[in-house]
C-alpha cells in the first residue's frame, strides 16, 4: 500500500477491497454520466471480472489501477494503466468523494514523476467533461479527440520535465 498520512490518501490493490463496495461504487447511475464505456448492469461478478481483469494489467505491466482510500475508507478506484506505448491515468471517485481529485490526482502524478517507466501520461476525457481547466493547469495540453472502444474521447498529454532519456 502507498499511504500518505499528511493527505489520508493511500492506494492498495482492487483486490483487496471488499466487491460489495466495487459494486455499490459502479453500479451508481451517476457513474454512467461520465462514463461512456460504463453499459449493462454492474453486479458482484462484473466486480470480479474488473477486479481479475486489472490484476491482470499489474501482472503484464508492474503497474495498472489502484483502489484508492481516503482516511482508510474506499472513496474509488485509479491510476496507471498501459495503453500501447502510452501510460494513461484515470480515476473514478464515488460520487459523494468527486473533491478529493485534485489530491488524488497530485499524489499519482506525483508516484508517476518518480517512475522511470512513465515519461509521460495521457488522460482519456469522455466529451461531456466540460470542466477541464485543471488538465491545463498541472500542464496537459489538448492532444486531440480519438477513438477508444469504439467511443469518442478527449486526449491529453502530461510531458514530465526534465525529459528522462530511454
Amino acid at each position: 500500500m502507498t499511504n500518505s498520512p499528511e493527505t489520508g490518501i493511500a492506494f492498495t490493490r482492487l483486490g483487496e477491497i471488499d466487491l460489495i463496495e466495487i459494486t455499490a461504487h459502479m453500479s451508481d447511475p451517476r457513474m454512467a454520466e461520465h462514463m461512456p464505456l460504463l453499459t449493462g448492469r454492474w453486479d458482484d461478478a462484473a466486480s470480479r471480472a474488473f477486479v481479475e481483469a486489472k490484476e491482470a494489467r499489474w501482472r503484464e505491466d508492474g503497474l495498472g489501477h489502484w483502489a484508492i482510500l481516503c482516511d482508510g475508507a474506499y472513496v474509488g478506484w485509479g491510476g496507471f494503466q498501459k495503453e500501447g506505448d502510452e501510460w494513461d491515468y484515470g480515476l473514478v471517485l464515488k460520487p459523494d468523494r468527486f473533491g478529493l481529485g485534485a489530491r488524488i490526482t497530485r499524489k499519482a502524478l506525483e508516484f508517476a514523476r518518480s517512475d522511470e517507466r512513465i515519461p509521460f501520461v495521457t488522460f482519456l476525457l469522455p466529451p461531456s467533461r466540460k470542466k477541464l481547466g485543471a488538465l491545463e493547469r498541472i500542464g496537459a495540453r489538448f492532444v486531440g479527440e480519438v477513438d477508444h472502444a469504439g467511443e469518442a474521447f478527449l486526449k491529453y498529454r502530461l510531458d514530465f520535465n526534465p525529459p528522462r532519456g530511454r
